[in-house]
């Protein structure tokens, strides 16, 4: 599954930097992150060491997996969709137009990243780190949206409370290979949405 109006030149980078994700896991899994070189994850992703440099400017970046071009696409998705669409139904969309066909069959590579993760606590921090940006930044969409400041509690809520559900859904795909990710998503977004479906006004109080 390709992502909406995406080229095909994105579409390669995409994949170029799924590959040499891939690598960066596999082979840390296998020998142990500190005996792993750039050198050897560009060999694994049949890349050149520049084309490595050209996607992450580490080999921490590689295997933590962030995408710092997420967050702006899907801050963008969120403020260009449709006048008619709700804050919460934009936020939905764009989480879910990032799920592309290489993340829902990503689920022995999400498991052993993991595993790599929790024995270097140092890049697990990072994690946490990018992810509240992306999240800050989700935020500021949702609220420009809604016409709230900010501050206010309904884009954030929106945003933590769409992290949470989208983390409890990939926890249990890691547990049941017989799911999809996109769709375990969907059903978590639907759970919760409900909720945060009705935009509240300035004088509804709030914070």
């Amino acid at each position: 599954m390709n992502q909406p109006g995406e080229s095909l030149r994105d579409r390669k980078k995409r994949r170029t930097r799924a590959a040499l994700e891939r690598a960066t896991v596999r082979l840390a899994a296998e020998r142990g992150y500190d005996h792993v070189t750039v050198e050897e994850i560009a060999a694994e992703a049949d890349v050149s060491v520049r084309t490595f440099f050209n996607y992450f400017a580490s080999k921490d970046e590689a295997l933590i997996g962030a995408d710092p071009e997420a967050g702006p696409r899907m801050a963008e998705r969120i403020t260009s969709a449709a006048d008619e669409v709700p804050p919460f139904e934009a936020y939905r969309s764009s989480v879910l137009a990032e799920i592309t066909e290489e993340l829902n069959n990503a689920r022995d590579l999400w498991l052993l990243r993991k595993e790599v993760l929790m024995q270097r606590p140092d890049l697990l921090v990072r994690a946490f780190a990018n992810s509240a940006e992306s999240e800050q930044l989700l935020s500021a969409a949702v609220a420009a949206r809604a016409g709230l400041p900010e501050s206010d509690l309904y884009p954030r809520l929106i945003v933590h409370a769409g992290s949470a559900a989208f983390r409890c859904a990939v926890t249990r795909w890691a547990h049941d290979d017989s799911l999809s990710l996109g769709a375990l998503v969907a059903e978590a977004f639907d759970l919760f949405g409900t909720g945060l479906a009705h935009v509240p006004s300035r004088s509804e109080g709030g914070s």
